[in-house]
């Protein structure tokens, strides 16, 4: 049997080799904590639920769904960003339903990037803007973002070639939980209309800010449409990380070029799913203002006691994650002994990129009373 030499250059996923750690430990009778994956540990609104659970009664969603989304979909995706950004979008052409943003995120460079082609990838950065692509026959190129610009780009520095197809972004950051305001984007759609790019924003976290930051789209931005696609999820805005939906909107020919690689591969989203979707975005919202303030005061309780340890970490605007500097040890040496030593899990920064070496990740998507104790697990162990 022979594998495909794409296949062998990819390293393990991050998350992937997190589960099979924490298994371990918890087969030896630990009881771990996890830090290290951003999964909302709290239900999905029970309006959407119930959504589904109607939906799911509804024969028209036994059968095959639109490989584009149904128009309900389509529709109140427009209507979102008409109402939350000001941004008009043709449902038609400017839209397309994705299995979740990682699968749009993971096929757009199949559509984009010959072997041979380059991509410029944030580092640190999510793990699948590089993976993606790889699988698709090009190179990542890295730019390294640092933590005294805010780990925020220098487009004048990025390593573009005449090979550069692909610059990916995204803000609010993971991991880093950086914020970006409009000025930011500005200068990346100039940047990718000076070297013929597609610029692809990662905005999963757009609506998890805090401290009365509200995050900008990147379409927001005069011509952002003639460059780029904004990859958007109902994920983490309405606790649905398990329910497989998001969106790639922008660009008419991206989108146009995205859906016909979808419908070469996969068969839509379950109808269902869909008219639950729809019910998120266009029914009560009450509940995310709630997830700001709840994950808010997580975030406060673990700046102070990283702060109380030694630290000197700002609040994070944006995100439900807090990117904190191992203090000379090594990212992997640092997250094996808080395993080891307080069955807490927190994610490695190298696993983000080469530039994350030296720091860790925490995910506030723990019950607030599992969040205290791996404080006071944290306390103990780096006292």
């Amino acid at each position: 049997m022979r594998f495909a030499d794409r296949i062998a250059g990819l390293p393990p996923y991050l998350f992937a080799e997190l589960d099979r750690r924490i298994a371990e430990k918890r087969a030896e009778g630990v009881d771990v904590i996890s830090l290290g994956v951003g999964d909302p540990d709290l239900p999905t609104p029970a309006h959407i639920v119930e959504a589904l659970q109607k939906a799911a009664e509804d024969p028209v969603n036994h059968q095959y769904p639109s490989y584009y989304g149904s128009p309900g979909l389509r529709g109140a995706i427009a209507d979102h960003y008409r109402e939350r950004f000001g941004v008009p979008l043709d449902p038609e052409t400017q839209i397309q339903p994705l299995i979740g943003s990682k699968e749009g995120l993971a096929h757009l460079p199949i559509a984009f990037v010959d072997p041979g082609d380059e991509a410029l990838v944030p580092d640190p950065g999510y793990p699948v803007y590089a993976t993606a692509t790889q699988l698709a026959g090009g190179t990542p190129v890295a730019f390294p973002l640092f933590a005294e610009t805010g780990f925020l780009p220098d487009f004048a520095e990025l390593p573009v070639t005449p090979r550069t197809k692909l610059l990916w972004l995204n803000y609010p950051g993971n991991p880093t939980a950086a914020v970006a305001d409009r000025s930011l984007f500005e200068k990346a759609v100039a940047f990718a209309r000076e070297h013929d790019l597609l610029l692809v924003h990662d905005a999963a976290y757009i609506e998890m800010t805090f401290d009365d930051f509200r995050a900008p789209s990147l379409l927001e931005v005069p011509g952002a449409m003639d460059v780029a696609v904004e990859v958007g999820s109902i994920s983490k805005t309405h606790n649905m990380t398990g329910w497989r939906v998001g969106w790639a909107v922008g660009n008419p020919e991206a989108i146009k070029a995205l859906a016909t690689v979808k419908t070469n591969i996969d068969s839509g989203i379950f109808g269902a799913v869909q008219d639950a979707a729809v019910a998120a975005l266009q029914g009560p919202q009450d509940h995310v203002e709630d997830l700001r303030m709840i994950y808010a005061r997580r975030r406060d309780l673990v700046v102070d006691t990283l702060n109380d340890l030694g630290w000197e970490l700002e609040p994070p605007k944006g995100s439900f994650y807090i990117w904190f500097p191992t203090r000379g040890r090594s990212s992997v040496d640092f997250a094996e002994h808080l395993l080891q030593s307080a069955g807490v899990v927190v994610a490695p920064g190298s696993g983000y990129g080469a530039n994350g070496e030296g720091y860790a990740r925490i995910s506030l998507t723990v019950t607030d009373d599992r969040l205290e104790e791996a404080m006071s697990r944290l306390r103990e162990a780096l006292a």
